[in-house]
């Protein structure tokens, strides 16, 4: 499992007082009102930035990181990710996985057949979609629906799923 979970990018600067556009990662983008700090990977290292302000444009979140007071300053950090460490995520409910963690796990029928990796998540309006591929069925698009997901061990690295009629040839 990973120790940093990604909840942005810097898409652009925002002005002229040191504020950036974040395209959120997270499915929440409210959760930005209550961080406190999050790392910025600037391709050589992490580097820990304090939120001082959280403001919202359209799909965009505005921040304004704490000693960062001038577009100059903030120039360099476009096009880098924002992440947060694991003890500062949101607390996951039942039966909640942060992508991350799914990513690379092994999918199984309930038959015991292997359908091969989960290799990405497709959010839709509607539910997430798993991309599930490598087994004797290709590519498998997979609805993250409690009548197809049975079982997720994060632990394991293993998931069963139930494939209802049609998704698969």
């Amino acid at each position: 499992m990973e120790d940093l979970l990604q909840v942005g990018v810097i898409t652009q600067t925002h002005g002229v007082r040191g504020e950036v556009k974040v395209f959120p990662t997270t499915d929440d983008p409210g959760r930005f009102k209550k961080l406190k700090k999050v790392l910025l990977d600037t391709g050589k290292e992490m580097r820990e930035l304090e939120i001082e302000s959280v403001r919202f444009f359209k799909q965009f979140v505005i921040l304004k990181f704490k000693g960062i007071d001038s577009l100059n300053d903030v120039e360099i950090y476009k096009k880098k990710n924002l992440y947060v460490t694991r003890e500062n995520a949101v607390k996951l409910k039942k039966d909640e996985y942060f992508i991350a963690d799914l990513i690379g796990i092994s999918v199984f029928g309930e038959d015991g057949d292997e359908l091969g990796k989960l290799k990405d998540v497709l959010t839709t309006g509607a539910n997430d979609v798993y991309v599930v591929e490598g087994g004797k069925y290709g590519e498998v698009l997979i609805p993250a629906i409690k009548e197809c997901i049975l079982k997720v061990d994060i632990e394991g690295r293993r998931m069963e799923v139930h494939l209802l009629p049609g998704l698969v040839d």
